[in-house]
Formats: structure tokens, sequence, C-alpha cells
């Protein structure tokens, strides 16, 4: 676990406990979140008691078995509002959704990740089921992709020195690949992950732009290779342009002059 000066260790273990709990598929026996989070046996004991108390963690006193409580959701609620942003952004997204027969996902920067916020099912059986919550390194997916190259240099900097683990077959571990990968994104306005995060499976996305002229969410569409070739990603790239450029702007921002674009626009002069 890493950690600067300014940051206090003990508040980072707690966190930390906070989130093998929420990521197990049942709740947990101290033994069991002990072995999981690799402290002590005392310190988890004293930091799940304390995170007991605030309200954050429930015991159940015959199994004594640690599960979150509902008051996450209450310090979630105002992410989760629905409110005029999501309105817009789901009115958009199901209109993709009834174009392409896909499901479309909103996802958000967070850190040095992008986690799902938003989901539109579309009418294909065999889907790749992301869950609300599911969070992923951005260099292994389209989205992490689209929203790492509109961010500043020592963001990008910072994320690469952080190291870029293979998850699938074609994975981009290599910084200067990676480097390269971005600027065309910037280039074209969208990204494509092909077998990057997991063999079998292609993703597009494009980027959101805020009013400020910053991307702190995208767009994107996920499924199996067998339906999603690469024709068929170039084919969804424009319905997902126009909602992106639709929703930006209604958001009080607008998308940079990218080819892709301008190509929508019928603006083909370039800058």
């Amino acid at each position: 676990m890493s950690k600067t000066p300014d940051t206090s260790a003990t508040v980072l273990k707690a966190l930390a406990i906070l989130e093998v709990i929420a990521n197990a598929p049942h709740p947990l026996l101290l033994s069991e979140v002990t072995a999981e989070i690799g402290f002590d046996r005392s310190t988890t004991y004293r930091l799940l008691n304390t995170l007991v108390d605030a309200g954050y963690v429930v015991r159940d006193r015959a199994s004594k078995r640690y599960r979150l409580s509902y008051r996450l959701v209450t310090l979630s609620r105002h992410l989760l509002a629905d409110n005029e942003r999501s309105r817009a952004s789901r009115e958009i997204m199901e209109r993709i959704a009834r174009e392409t027969g896909e499901t479309i996902h909103l996802s958000a920067l967070d850190g040095q990740e992008e986690v799902l916020i938003q989901k539109v099912r579309g009418t294909q059986y065999l889907i790749v089921d992301f869950q609300i919550g599911e969070r992923f390194r951005l260099h292994c997916t389209s989205i992490g992709k689209a929203l790492l190259a509109y961010q500043d240099e020592h963001f990008i900097e910072d994320f690469i020195a952080a190291g870029l683990p293979k998850v699938a077959s074609n994975t981009i571990t290599d910084p200067d690949r990676l480097r390269e990968e971005l600027r065309k994104i910037r280039e074209v306005g969208y990204a494509i992950d092909d077998h990057e995060l997991a063999d079998h499976m292609r993703c597009i996305s494009v980027p959101v732009f805020e009013a400020d002229g910053r991307v702190m969410t995208g767009l994107s569409i996920s499924g199996p290779d067998t339906r999603l070739t690469l024709e068929k990603l170039e084919e969804y790239k424009v319905p997902l342009l126009e909602g992106a450029r639709e929703l930006s702007e209604r958001l009080g921002g607008a998308p940079h002059l990218t080819a892709a674009y301008l190509s929508r626009s019928g603006n083909h002069t370039h800058p």
C-alpha cells in the first residue's frame, strides 16, 4: 500500500478493508479479511471494530461475519441522484441503444481507474454484462484510454510510471506504445479496445467534454468479438460520436476539433 508523507496510513488501511469486504461475494469472517488484506489479526480486528462503530460495516452476531452497511449508499446518493445530468446522459444512451441494439455504458475517471456509473441495456442477448461500480485500470479498456488521452501530461506520466500490467493478449504494456495510442485517440476522437481487457471482446469509446474543457466521463459499447468486428466498431463510432457531441453540448462543453467530430458535423476544414 503506497502513501505520501501527508496521508494517514491508518485511514488507508481502513479503506482497504472496506474494499476487501465490498469486493467479496459474501460476508467475511475476521480470519478471511485478515488473509485477504495481509495485515496482522489484531490490526484488522481493531480497524473492523472502528468501521462497525462508525456504521460503515455490520457484524452479524450469529455468524460473526462482516458486511458493508447501507450507510455507504447514503454517502453516494448525490453521485447516483436522478439529476439533470443523469437524465441527459440516459436519454442519449437510450437513443444509441435503440439505434445499435447494443448496451451503452457511461464511465467516469476516478483516480487512476475508470468506474462504470450508468448503463442502458440494448436488445442483444449476448452481451458483456458489466455492473455499475465495476472498475478497471485505464490502459486496458477503450473508455479508460479515451479518458486518459485527454488528461494533462503529468497525469499521464504518473499513470504510466505506476505500471501497465498485462490483462489480456493485446493489452498495451509498453509506455511508448501507449503514448502513441493516446496521441492517435486525441487525433481521431475515439478509442478502440481490441482484446486488451479480455480475449474475445472488443469495445469502442468516445470522450464527453465538460464545460471547462476537461474529460471526466465517456460513452462506450462493449461486446463479443464475434459480433463486434473492427468494421462494426467503425459503424458504431457514428452514433457514439453524435451522442457524445450532444451530451457535451448539454453539459456546456464542446468536443475538440478532431477529424472524427469534424466529419460528423459536416465541417471538413481542419484546424
